[in-house]
């Protein structure tokens, strides 16, 4: 009663899951986003697609049983996106079956022009995207794929907690980041995103970034959260624990705007830092490719 009093309790959907606190939400999300309108010099070139890899799921299962709403977190999946198109690059948004992608509507920048109107572009892609399984038969395991892979810039796989919900686990995802270490093609993610990197170590293969400097969202914050009802309870497991353990270098500490260029992956510490890593985004990629 007191929590709720106070604004820190979860708000119950009709679903059965709990949304952030009335406080969690004041605190972690805004309105407005700190989305720069940059103006490119656009690519000209021949790879002009980025594959936009969406989770389907919504329900994270908390460790107290309690289903946390989640999925794709709106900032970090059209901020990014928005720098990209605006440098030249088109998308190929897909989920792992074919279901629509779900967002954390309840962190949807209501107020920000730039993002409603690029959602709204795109609403139509995003309620009936393509199937991860597709495009990994169409373009991955099909023999003669040199002009079709040729078409394509990056992958990119937008944060929110639902990344780690069936992504990491999914073979698909796993073959999709190899062929794309593989052919030299950048992958962009950022916050919980980085989670899908994991699949790299299914099949029992190698963990793809062993190494690698990354920007991750903290377990640290994760587990504080419940205090003020951002999340309705503790997580299962720790995703930036997970990714140090396989021999990730983190280069950040807080959940701020901190983004990283190691190789050919691109990565980003939290919502803060979708701007940042959206301009690094389209910067590399313009300076590599032009």
């Amino acid at each position: 009663m007191l929590k709720k009093l106070f604004g820190i309790a979860p708000t119950l959907e009709l679903d059965g899951s709990y949304s952030p606190s009335k406080l969690a939400l004041k605190l972690a999300t805004s309105d407005k986003t700190d989305f720069e309108n940059v103006t490119y010099s656009k690519y000209q070139g021949s790879k002009t697609k980025i594959l936009a890899i969406f989770t389907e799921q919504k329900n994270m299962t908390m460790h107290n049983g309690k289903l946390f709403s989640t999925g794709n977190h709106p900032v970090e999946a059209l901020v990014p996106m928005l720098h990209l198109k605006n440098a030249g690059f088109e998308f190929e948004i897909v989920t792992p079956t074919g279901k629509p992608v779900v967002f954390e509507m309840w962190a949807f920048p209501e107020k920000d022009e730039h993002v409603k109107a690029f959602y709204n572009k795109y609403k139509s892609n995003f309620e009936q995207p393509k199937s991860l399984d597709e495009v990994v038969k169409n373009v991955i395991d099909t023999p003669s794929i040199k002009t079709v892979t040729a078409s394509y810039a990056a992958v990119f796989v937008p944060g929110g907690h639902g990344a780690m919900l069936g992504i990491p686990e999914d073979i698909n995802v796993g073959k999709v980041l190899n062929w794309a270490h593989e052919n030299d093609l950048f992958t962009v993610t950022l916050c919980h995103g980085p989670a899908s990197l994991l699949a790299t170590t299914l099949d029992g293969q190698r963990f793809l970034y062993q190494g690698y400097k990354m920007a991750v969202f903290p377990d640290s914050v994760d587990k504080m959260t419940p205090k003020v009802g951002y999340l309705p309870g503790q997580m299962t497991w720790g995703l930036s624990e997970k990714i140090q353990s396989l021999g990730v270098n983190i280069v950040n500490k807080k959940s701020d705007n901190t983004v990283c260029l190691d190789r050919k992956l691109i990565t980003g510490a939290s919502p803060l830092a979708s701007d940042a890593l959206g301009k690094l985004a389209a910067e590399t990629l313009l300076k590599e490719l032009q």
